[in-house]
């Protein structure tokens, strides 16, 4: 199904399960088309032409666009049942880069042929309209803890976000890979590469998390969720 993928705590209400989709029944009306990617490969590219939206199946995603000094800056991470193209709609050409994180998969809808199958699947335009509606508050939460929290605060509302998609996902919202690294995670936060590590290694020595790696275990989830919901002095 799709989701919402932002869930800070302090920011946006709880997520409600949207109605699902029968991917089956879509592919009888329309030429669905699975798409596999490995880690580093693009499923698309900021200016090819906008022709389909897509639905991750498998694995994770992130979005990317090209900041005002030709730097790469992620916008968003997409996980198992998110939609990917929805913030080109309406344009000619896809507005970012979504660049798979690791082996993952995607089922192309061509568009806007879903949006006319749409009409006949009941739950499909409301789908969609969610989805869109929340790309749109999952942008706007963000903007607003970006502006207004302290490095600590934000890379522990990141944690906490991930553990509630895992959660929504059936996986363990305690232990978890990061799928990112650690400059993804340092450009989605608006930090610098050095400041995540040294927030990181801050969180393990106040015993909120353990981490190997890319491997991460919350250990005082209620001491992340209320360092998340700290205003910046």
């Amino acid at each position: 199904m799709f989701t919402n993928a932002c869930s800070h705590p302090a920011m946006t209400p709880p997520t409600v399960a949207l109605p699902k989709v029968d991917i089956e029944a879509l592919k009888d009306i329309l030429p669905i088309v699975r798409h596999k990617h490995a880690a580093g490969q693009h499923l698309y590219r900021a200016g090819q032409a906008f022709r389909a939206i897509h639905l991750v199946h498998v694995g994770s995603y992130k979005i990317c666009d090209l900041a005002d000094d030709g730097r790469e800056k992620v916008t968003a991470f997409k996980m198992k049942g998110e939609l990917l193209g929805v913030e080109s709609i309406g344009l000619g050409t896809y507005a970012c880069d979504a660049v798979a994180l690791e082996d993952s998969e995607t089922w192309e809808m061509p568009y806007p042929a879903v949006m006319k199958a749409a009409a006949t699947m009941p739950g499909l335009q409301e789908q969609i309209h969610a989805a869109l509606a929340a790309e749109i508050r999952c942008d706007r939460s963000w903007m607003l803890l970006l502006g207004t929290l302290a490095a600590e605060p934000r890379v522990a509302a990141l944690l906490i976000d991930l553990a509630a998609r895992h959660a929504r996902l059936g996986y363990s919202a305690k232990h978890f890979i990061l799928r990112m690294s650690r400059l993804d995670m340092a450009s989605f936060l608006a930090l610098k590469h050095e400041t995540v590590s040294r927030v990181l290694s801050r969180l393990v020595d106040m015993h909120y998390i353990e981490v190997k790696r890319r491997e991460v275990h919350l250990l005082d989830v209620e001491g992340l969720r209320a360092m998340a919901c700290a205003q910046a002095a």
